[in-house]
C-alpha cells in the first residue's frame, strides 16, 4: 500500500517534470552560444594581457634607454666641462681671476667623482686626458683654497673691506662654507670689539655733569647691541645669497661670544663705577640690622632707572635675534623635529650666555635696591603724613601710591616678567603690611566721644602729625584724623583697584606673546593686589564699626528712646494734631540731620553712604526695640506707620543706597499695629506679594500690643 501511494505520488508529478524538461530543452541552444562567446572573450582577454605585457616591456626598455642616454649625456657634458674647467682654472689662476677660477672648481665639485672615474676607465683612449684634468682641478682647488684664505687674511689685516667681502663670497664656491663663515664672523667680531672698547672708553671719560652721565653705561650697552643688530641686517642678505639660508644661527653664535665678552666688560665697569656691590651690601646689612648704616633711597632712583634700561635693551636685542633666527630656520628647514631642535639650540645658547648671566646679576641687584627704595620711601611717606584743611585724605595715600606705581612701572620698563612679579609682590607686601597696619592702628584708637566742632579742629591742626600720634587733649584733632584715615582706607581701595586694572592692560601691551607659565605668574601677582583690596576693605569696615560705636550709637539711643515718653493711646483730636506736627519723628530727623551734617563734607562719598547705612541699621534696630516696649490703639498705630514712612523717606533721600530693606520689619510692625480689624492680619501674613519678615509668634506678640484687640482673638489668629 505504501509503495502504491508513492508510485501514485510520482505519477501525479509527471506533468510538472515534463514541463521542466521542455523548458530545459529550449534553453540548451542558448547555453551552447554562451559557451562559445565565453571562449571568445577569454581569448580576447588573454590576447590583451599579452599585448599589455609587450607594451610594458617596450616602455621599460625605452625608460632604460632614456636613462642610459641621460647618463651618457651627463658623462659627455661632465667630460666636456671637466676639460673646460681644467683649462679655465689654469688660466684664471694665471690671471688671478679668483672668482672665475672658483666658479670652475665649483662646477668640478658639483660633478659625481665616481662617475668621472668610471667614465675615464670606459674611454680608454681619453683616460689620460680625463685623469690629468681631474688631477689639475684637484690641485687647483687646493691652491685656490690656500690662496683665497691667504688673500682674505691679508684683506683683514689691511682692513680692506671690499676685498674682505670679495673673498668671503668665494669661499662657498670652493666648498668652504663653514670656514668662510668663521673667518668672516671673526673679522666682524674684531670690528665689533674695537667699536665697543672705543665706546666704553668714551663712557668712562664722560664728566659727571654731562646730561647723559646717569645713563652712560646703558647707552654703551645699547650701542653694542645696535652694532650687532646692524651687522646682522647688513650681512644676512649676503650670507643667504652666497651661502644659502640656514646659516644665520651659526653666524649669531659666533657674534654672541664676542657680545658676551664686551657685555662682561661693560657690566664690570658699571658695577665698579656705580659701586653696586657696596650699595647692595649696605642695603642687605640694613635689612638684617636696621641700626647699621642707612643709605638715602633718593640716591638709588637714577641708578635703578639705568639698570632697567640696560635690562630692557638686552631683552630687545634677544627678541631681535630670536625673530631673525626663527625666520631663517623656517625658510631652510621643513622637518618639524629639526626645526624645534634648532630653536632649542638657539635658546640654550642665549640662556647659557654671559649676557643672560650678566642680566640676571643686574636683575638681582636691581630687586635688592628696588625693595629698599620702595620700603624706605613708603616709610618716609608714612612718617611725614600731613592733613590739609581742604582735603578729605592725608598726604600719605597719594605719596604711597605714587611711589608704588613708580616702582612697578619702572620694573615693567625692564621687560622682565620675573622682575615685574617680584616688584608687584613687594608692593603687595608693603600695602598689606606697613601701610594697612598704619591705617588699622590709627583707627584702633577709636573716634573720640563728644559732639563735633570740625571748624575748631581744622584751626587746631598742625602742618604734620609725626607717626600718627596725637596728644590726648587734641580731641577735635583726633576726630579729624580718624575721619581722614577712614577716608585714606576707602581711597586706597579705589587706588588698588585702579592699579590692578591698569597693570593688567599695560602688562599685556608690554609682553604680548607670554607663555602659559608666564601668564600664570602675572595672574598670581595680580591676585595679590586683590588680596590687598580685601585687607583694606576689612580695615575700612573696622573703622566704620568704630565710628558706629563711638559716634552713632551713643547719640541715636537717647534720640530713639524718646519714643517711650510719647503716649500712643491717641484719640481723634490728638490724631489730627499728630498728623500735622509729628513731634517725635521731626525731632529725630532734625537730630539725624545735625549728626550727618558733621560728616558730610569730611567723609568720602562711599564712606558717607556706608555711615548712613550704619545709622539706618542702628535707628531701625533701636526703634524696633522701643516700639515693642510700648502699647498702641489703632490711631497710635497709624501715627507710627506715618512716622516710619517719614523717617524712611528722609534717609532714602540723603543716600544713594536703598534703605527699604532695613525698614522692612518696622514697616510690617506698623502695618500690624494700624489694621482696623484683627482678621485683616491673616490676609497680610498670607499675601504672596509681601516678603513677610516677622514670624507668626512675633505677629501675635505685636498684635497683643494693641489695647483694643482681645487676647483670645489674638490667640485664635490663624497665620
Amino acid at each position: 500500500i505504501k509503495i502504491e501511494k508513492n508510485f501514485k505520488n510520482i505519477l501525479s508529478r509527471q506533468c510538472h517534470v515534463e514541463a521542466k524538461l521542455q523548458s530545459i530543452s529550449k534553453v540548451l541552444p542558448n547555453v551552447v552560444v554562451i559557451r562559445t562567446e565565453g571562449e571568445k572573450f577569454s581569448n580576447m582577454i588573454r590576447h590583451t594581457n599579452e599585448l599589455a605585457e609587450n607594451v610594458s616591456a617596450k616602455v621599460r626598455q625605452l625608460d632604460l634607454a632614456r636613462s642610459r642616454v641621460y647618463e651618457c649625456q651627463r658623462r659627455v657634458n661632465d667630460i666636456l666641462d671637466l676639460q673646460l674647467c681644467s683649462e679655465g682654472v689654469a688660466m684664471a689662476l694665471c690671471n688671478e681671476d679668483y672668482e672665475q677660477g672658483a666658479a670652475h672648481v665649483h662646477r668640478y665639485l658639483s660633478m659625481d667623482q665616481q662617475l668621472l672615474e668610471r667614465t675615464a676607465e670606459d674611454i680608454l683612449m681619453d683616460h689620460t686626458n680625463v685623469s690629468s684634468s681631474l688631477i689639475t682641478l684637484q690641485q687647483a682647488a687646493l691652491q685656490l683654497r690656500t690662496v683665497v684664505t691667504h688673500k682674505f687674511d691679508e684683506a683683514v689685516k689691511s682692513e680692506d673691506l671690499a676685498s674682505v667681502e670679495r673673498f668671503f663670497k668665494i669661499f662657498p664656491l670652493l666648498g668652504m662654507h663653514i670656514e668662510g663663515l668663521k673667518k668672516f664672523c671673526s673679522y666682524l667680531c674684531t670690528k665689533l670689539q674695537e667699536t665697543a672698547q672705543k665706546n666704553l672708553k668714551a663712557a668712562l671719560e664722560i664728566k659727571s655733569n654731562d646730561k647723559r652721565a646717569s645713563v652712560i653705561f646703558s647707552d654703551t650697552m645699547t650701542l653694542l647691541f645696535e652694532g650687532i643688530a646692524r651687522i646682522v641686517e647688513i650681512h644676512q642678505p649676503i650670507i643667504e645669497t652666497y651661502y644659502g639660508p640656514g646659516r644665520l644661527l651659526m653666524t649669531i653664535s659666533i657674534l654672541q661670544k664676542e657680545c658676551d665678552r664686551q657685555v662682561k666688560k661693560i657690566i664690570a665697569e658699571f658695577m665698579k663705577h656705580r659701586c653696586i656691590s657696596k650699595k647692595v651690601q649696605i642695603v642687605n646689612d640694613y635689612v638684617r640690622k636696621p641700626s647699621s648704616e642707612r643709605a638715602d633711597p633718593k640716591e638709588f632712583d637714577l641708578l635703578l632707572g639705568e639698570i632697567t634700561i640696560m635690562h630692557s635693551r638686552a631683552e630687545l636685542y634677544i627678541r631681535f635675534l630670536k625673530r631673525r633666527v626663527k625666520n631663517d630656520i623656517e625658510i631652510s628647514v621643513t622637518n618639524e623635529a629639526q626645526y624645534k631642535d634648532l630653536i632649542n639650540e638657539f635658546e640654550n645658547m642665549i640662556n647659557n650666555s654671559d649676557l643672560a648671566h650678566g642680566m640676571q646679576e643686574l636683575l638681582g641687584a636691581y630687586l635688592a635696591l628696588e625693595r629698599y627704595f620702595l620700603e624706605e620711601s613708603v616709610n618716609k611717606a608714612l612718617g611725614i603724613d600731613t592733613l590739609d584743611q581742604d582735603q578729605q585724605t592725608s598726604s600719605m595715600v597719594d605719596d604711597v601710591f605714587f611711589i608704588v606705581q613708580k616702582c612697578i612701572r619702572r620694573s615693567m620698563s625692564s621687560w622682565s616678567i620675573d622682575g615685574v612679579c617680584a616688584v608687584v609682590n613687594m608692593a603687595c607686601g608693603i600695602l598689606e603690611g606697613e601701610f594697612a597696619n598704619r591705617l588699622r592702628n590709627r583707627l584702633r584708637q577709636g573716634y573720640p566721644a563728644g559732639y563735633l566742632d570740625l571748624a575748631q579742629a581744622y584751626s587746631a591742626l598742625q602742618t604734620s602729625i609725626q607717626h600718627g600720634r596725637l596728644q590726648t587733649s587734641d580731641t577735635e584733632l583726633a576726630r579729624l584724623m580718624f575721619l581722614a584715615y577712614l577716608n585714606n582706607t576707602d581711597v586706597s581701595i579705589e587706588y588698588v583697584e585702579t592699579l590692578c586694572k591698569s597693570l593688567s592692560s599695560e602688562i599685556d601691551a608690554t609682553f604680548p606673546n607670554m607663555q602659559n607659565k608666564e601668564r600664570g605668574k602675572i595672574d598670581s601677582c595680580l591676585s595679590g593686589l586683590k588680596g590687598v583690596m580685601s585687607i583694606l576693605r576689612a580695615v575700612n569696615d573696622y573703622g566704620l564699626e568704630q565710628l558706629r560705636v563711638s559716634a552713632v550709637k551713643p547719640r541715636v539711643t537717647p534720640w530713639v528712646d524718646a519714643f517711650l515718653s510719647v503716649d500712643h493711646h491717641i484719640n481723634e483730636d490728638d490724631l489730627l494734631r499728630y498728623e500735622t506736627e509729628e513731634p517725635f519723628v521731626q525731632t529725630l530727623i532734625m537730630n539725624l540731620e545735625g549728626l550727618l551734617q558733621n560728616f558730610k563734607g569730611t567723609l568720602t562719598t562711599s564712606n558717607y553712604d556706608a555711615l548712613i547705612g550704619l545709622l539706618t541699621a542702628e535707628v531701625t534696630a533701636r526703634l524696633e526695640k522701643v516700639v515693642l516696649k510700648s502699647t498702641f490703639n489703632r490711631a497710635g498705630g497709624l501715627i507710627l506707620d506715618k512716622e516710619i514712612r517719614s523717617l524712611a523717606s528722609y534717609l532714602a533721600a540723603v543716600t544713594s543706597w536703598s534703605v527699604r530693606d532695613k525698614f522692612a520689619r518696622l514697616t510690617q510692625i506698623a502695618t500690624i499695629l494700624s489694621v482696623e480689624k484683627i482678621e485683616e492680619l491673616a490676609d497680610y501674613c498670607g499675601a504672596d506679594a509681601i516678603a513677610w519678615r516677622l514670624t507668626p509668634a512675633e505677629v501675635r506678640r505685636i498684635a497683643s500690643m494693641r489695647i483694643d484687640f482681645r487676647p483670645e482673638d489674638v490667640k485664635r489668629l490663624k497665620l
